[in-house]
């Protein structure tokens, strides 16, 4: 049986592109994940455990299956011991031979090196653009007076994070930040 399996990064992304690629090639089963590969994926656990010997995982492109060399590694160790397969629509993978399963992990390989040379540029270009002034990350949700004024209410040694929060109508994280830009500014809580 054909299994497939499609992901895309966010909530906001669609699965469509995927899901009507699996049903041109015929799979039946398809699980379905939005969401980042670096966090839990329930979806592909489900369907890494219903998949039975002779079955074929089916995904779109390797990338969408595992975030590493690794995790791609150990994804193939669990459909060899389950007796399945792997099939990407995009790219030219049999994992019934050795020459095979060497491309898989060379596939795998390279889609690693390019997620990190993006997450190097990525980097470079925020750090450029934080050089030139500009911010990066979402907006603040507090204004530079209101800053001011929770800071000197701070320093006052009167209130409390919390106190601050209920007097500001603002999340006590945000609170944190304010106060601790000032008085912590290497704070990994700044993060």
């Amino acid at each position: 049986m054909l299994v497939g399996y499609a992901r895309v990064s966010t909530v906001d992304q669609e699965t469509r592109l995927q899901r009507d690629a699996l049903k041109r090639a015929g799979v039946g089963l398809v699980f379905e994940e939005k969401a980042s590969a670096v966090s839990k994926r329930p979806e592909l656990e489900r369907c890494l455990l219903s998949l039975c010997p002779g079955d074929a995982l089916v995904v779109w492109k390797l990338d969408r299956l595992a975030r590493s060399l690794r995790d791609l590694l150990n994804i193939l160790e669990r459909l060899h011991a389950a007796g399945a397969g792997i099939r990407s629509l995009t790219e030219p993978i049999d994992t019934a031979t050795p020459a095979g399963m060497l491309m898989v992990q060379v596939l795998g390989a390279v889609a690693q090196f390019e997620r990190s040379i993006i997450r190097e540029r990525s980097m470079a270009g925020q750090r450029a653009a934080m050089l030139r002034g500009k911010h990066c990350g979402r907006p603040r949700s507090s204004s530079v007076e209101v800053d001011r004024s929770v800071l000197r209410l701070w320093d006052s040694g009167v209130y409390t994070l919390r106190t601050l929060s209920l007097v500001f109508d603002l999340h006590e994280s945000t609170i944190k930040r304010i106060v601790y830009r000032v008085h912590r500014p290497c704070s990994s809580s700044l993060l």
